[in-house]
């Protein structure tokens, strides 16, 4: 684990994600969902987080794409 992410944290490592898993920043909790794409930074539907333009940041408050956590509850139901 590098010590420099919490445990879960994307830490721009895109073995941990697929193209529908949701994402949650550290700082504000704004979940990051592929299928709503961010109308603030004008990312399309669909759009996976590992697809996410290099300068992307949390709408919500400016935090790192890098600390956003992997959410774990993406089961069906």
């Amino acid at each position: 684990m590098n010590g420099h992410f919490f445990a879960g944290s994307f830490g721009g490592d895109t073995t941990k994600i697929d193209a529908a898993t949701r994402l949650e920043c550290k700082i504000c909790w704004y979940v990051y969902d592929p299928a709503k794409g961010d109308d603030y930074w004008q990312i399309p539907p669909a759009t996976p987080f590992s697809q996410l333009p290099d300068h992307w940041t949390c709408p919500n408050c400016d935090g790192a794409k890098e600390g956003f956590m992997v959410l774990e509850d993406d089961a069906d139901g």
